[in-house]
């Protein structure tokens, strides 16, 4: 027997343990393993019942993912998949009651495993899930109709076509599980076996029955998710899939439905989303990885926290380490300052209670974590600071000067700034080793990104301190180096002036706005611009002007200064790019912005004309691409993937097209390049191929070569 199945005997109860670490994933060689196994119990004639349960602290957490890389063909992936049915099929018909015993996780092929067996228990705090979605794909191995026979079809396509694992308890109501064991799993789940034995009880889910009303329900929910995803997907194509193998499960029998489940998936498998996808999640987990920050390398405990500046982004970190259980003080120049902070933190959890996300003593819990203070007392007592000033180089200098007396010499110093140069602010602490940005993105307690900048005397203790905490604080920590923007805002500001640009050449702010979320951004340009703020942006270029640093190379509109010099930053003032009615977000084209415009073009000698959407978006999407190359070949983003995570989880860029780098590599780099000198003949010589770009075409490669 294979040892990544054992197989023991209790009590006349076979129990085979799937054990491959570390979360049991269901590998080819487990899934012949587990085939023989039971095979083997079904024959033994000391055996009354079967137990399939994994080692270590999970089931099964789904299938290897590696093993992906290896179906290049549709036709591969439909033999894989029609393979894996045919082992379910046979597990499905053991003659002796077959329970899978779940703790942990049965995700994916975990659950899909599960379903075929005759019945499933679980611990209480178990989860079970189909997130294959999440990858570019549908459950391949029979979840499709397995899932909707045991739970309905509603439940079955929000499991299918959102990703999300639901609870054991949720799941037992649902019909999912059979029985929560309390105590011990293994001693209940063969009690359960043997139960089912006595009786003679064996129950396939394969042929539980869907009626003729149950499929007329079912076909009604299907329609229900198709219009529910068309305002979600942003252009995904997987979650449609799992919607049309449920409504086969509703429309056709159980071998007819498994085929069509097979043949959607194998679609899938080869699909650009796919691919996409599989390379954040392994680019996600590479992004933990500094070359010359070694695993052992020691990190400080991170057990009180201080944030200076109780402002929107600094009162959002300190919900981010309340979330975490991390006690903080909150610090702002005087009493006013914040209890207007104290009040907005407060006003967002109650919004998470009224949406039934957080108790009411929760909330309370969690405030409790979070100190304010109009003074340094306790900040001798933190282990790290986190700076969230207003984004001004001398008061950001002056922090850091105060901060590095009242704090401990091991505490570490960080920075919310999303620009502005980190070694400078090191030399003003005295205590350049300890000095490290972390660069939230607003609302920080919602998005996930932490750009982790490091200075040239950041030490590798302060770098593995910061990937561990944002690991605790939920977020995806990515190291990068200071430069103009770092990486997420240097690329962005060229983004950005192509939007500009378009503006001013003919196309108007809500149309490339729509042309970028019909792309799949969340947000356009100019709306993400009304919510950030016009200020934030322009303060930031009145420094760089002033202080003679980095600039944007190329021309640049003045379309968003005069907009800030009219005092219209976007939706807290009631105007920016967009009109907002009073208490609405609700963005309305303002023909003051045409009129703009069009005087900033007649000043440049630009003679305006439509634009259509493919052209914005290929302009857009070049210049990311192309000054992510840049970025790349000077150092300051580790890998390609590191740019694509950042821009992922930082920005909304959609994940189904992998990442701006991704992306440009599905476009193809020749098609780029030839893009970058086409611009240039048109618009000027601040077009400039980045050398990269150059070197991959001319060698026939990619950003990505596997």
């Amino acid at each position: 027997m294979s040892n990544v199945v054992r197989y023991e005997m209790k009590d006349r109860v076979a129990v085979l343990t799937i054990d491959n670490p570390p979360v049991n994933a269901l590998a080819q060689g487990v899934w012949e393993a587990v085939d023989l196994a039971v095979a083997r119990a079904a024959g033994d004639a000391g055996v009354e019942a079967i137990v399939l349960t994994g080692a270590g602290q999970t089931f099964v957490a789904g299938a290897d993912i590696n093993v992906f890389k290896t179906l290049k063909t549709r036709e591969q992936s439909l033999e894989r998949s029609a393979r894996t049915h045919a082992m379910l099929k046979r597990l499905e018909d053991a003659p002796k009651p077959l329970v899978a015993a779940i703790h942990g996780n049965a995700l994916g092929g975990g659950l899909e495993l599960a379903m075929a067996c005759h019945y499933r228990v679980a611990t209480k705090d178990a989860k079970v899930g189909q997130p294959e979605v999440l990858l570019g794909i549908i459950p391949g191995a029979g979840g499709t109709e397995r899932l909707p026979r045991l739970c309905g079809p509603s439940m079955a396509l929000e499991m299918c076509t959102q990703g999300k694992p639901v609870s054991a308890s949720k799941a037992l109501a649902a019909g999912i599980i059979d029985r929560v064991v309390e105590g011990d799993l293994l001693e209940g789940a063969i009690a359960f076996a043997k139960a089912r034995a006595s009786a003679r009880e064996i129950r396939k889910t394969r042929s539980i029955a869907i009626t003729t009303d149950d499929s007329k329900k079912g076909l009604e929910a299907c329609e229900l998710a198709r219009g529910s995803l068309s305002k979600m997907t942003r252009g995904a194509v997987a979650p449609y899939a799992a919607v049309n193998a449920i409504e086969a499960a509703m429309m056709l029998g159980f071998d007819a439905g498994s085929l069509r489940e097979r043949e959607l998936f194998a679609d899938c498998v080869v699909s650009t989303e796919s691919r996409a996808l599989r390379h954040l999640f392994f680019a996600e987990r590479e992004a933990a990885k500094v070359p010359d920050v070694p695993k052992d390398t020691p990190v400080a405990d991170i057990t009180r926290a201080a944030v200076v500046g109780a402002g929107t982004m600094g009162g959002g970190i300190a919900m981010t380490y309340a979330n975490a259980g991390i006690p903080v003080l909150l610090k702002d120049v005087d009493e006013a300052a914040l209890q207007r902070g104290l009040a907005t933190i407060r006003s967002n959890y109650e919004s998470s209670v009224s949406k039934g996300k957080l108790t009411a003593e929760a909330l309370e819990r969690t405030m409790a974590l979070i100190t304010p203070t109009t003074s340094y007392e306790g900040f001798d007592t933190v282990d790290i600071v986190v700076e969230a000033v207003f984004e001004d180089m001398e008061l950001k200098k002056s922090t850091f000067a105060e901060l590095g007396r009242v704090t401990r010499p091991d505490c570490v110093l960080a920075s919310n700034t999303s620009t502005l140069d980190i070694d400078e602010l090191a030399q003003s602490s005295g205590r350049s080793r300890q000095v490290i940005g972390h660069h939230f993105f607003s609302p920080a307690n919602v998005m996930r990104l932490l750009e982790i900048v490091r200075g040239r005397q950041t030490s590798r203790e302060a770098i593995a301190t910061s990937l561990k905490l944002a690991k605790r604080l939920s977020k995806v920590g990515v190291v990068v180096g200071n430069c103009f923007g770092f990486v997420a805002n240097r690329m962005l500001a060229y983004y950005m002036r192509e939007a500009y640009l378009l503006l001013e050449e003919g196309a108007g702010v809500a149309q490339i706005d729509r042309a970028l979320t019909d792309f799949g951004l969340p947000v356009g340009p100019f709306g993400m611009q009304d919510i950030a703020g016009i200020d934030v942006g322009a303060r930031i270029r009145q420094y760089l002007a002033s202080s003679g640093k980095a600039r944007v190379e190329g021309p640049q509109s003045e379309v968003p200064d005069r907009l800030f010099q009219m005092g219209r930053y976007g939706q807290k003032t009631g105007a920016g790019w967009y009109k907002y009615e009073a208490g609405s977000r609700t963005r309305i084209p303002d023909p003051l912005i045409d009129r703009l415009a069009a005087e900033a073009a007649a000043r440049r000698g630009v003679a305006r004309k439509p634009i259509g959407d493919d052209e914005i978006v290929a302009r857009v999407m070049t210049a990311l691409a192309n000054e992510g190359a840049r970025v790349l070949e000077e150092g300051y983003a580790l890998r390609a993937g590191d740019i694509d995570v950042i821009y992922c989880y930082g920005f909304g860029f959609p994940r189904h097209r992998g990442g701006p780098m991704f992306y440009a590599d599905t476009v193809g780099l020749p098609a780029v390049l030839a893009r970058v000198k086409q611009y240039r003949s048109r618009f000027g010589d601040y077009w400039q191929p980045a050398p990269l770009v150059e070197r991959l075409v001319a060698e026939g490669r990619g950003f990505y070569n596997d």
